[in-house]
């Protein structure tokens, strides 16, 4: 179940996040943290987070909102897990880093948030609908 739950949860979230990252806040990040940022990303780096992030979405929020049959317990765990998760990075580097903005750590915040929340109503639905 948890392999068939990552095969729904990864790419769903590879997809939103890739439109975010590519199309949606490319600029934002370029303007505000550009000089911090890498001109090739670490794509290895890149994979091993989206795998622990997805193992931890599922085992935290979307196994348990399948074992209650609640999609709104997929939205609200979701919701608090991205805040959390994304809370962790970007409060961390407001803590640690010279000049972090502070508007970065808001945008990301709540598109954590959301791109958590998504990708467990999504994969919930999905995996109600292929019988899982």
């Amino acid at each position: 179940m948890f392999l068939k739950l990552c095969c729904i949860a990864l790419p769903v979230f590879l997809g939103i996040d890739m439109i975010w990252l590519t199309l949606i806040a490319k600029n934002f990040y370029a303007k505000h943290i550009g000089y911090l940022m890498a001109k090739n990303p670490n794509l290895l780096a890149a994979l091993i987070f989206y795998l622990i992030f997805i193992a931890a979405l599922i085992f935290f929020v979307i196994n348990p909102a399948l074992d209650k049959k609640m999609w709104t317990h997929a939205l609200l765990a979701g919701l608090f897990f991205g805040l959390v998760t994304y809370a962790t990075y970007d409060l961390t580097n407001l803590a640690t880093i010279k000049d972090w903005p502070l508007i970065v750590t808001i945008v990301d915040l709540i598109w954590g948030m959301f791109v958590s929340a998504a990708v467990s109503v999504a994969t919930y639905f999905i995996a109600l609908k292929l019988g899982l």
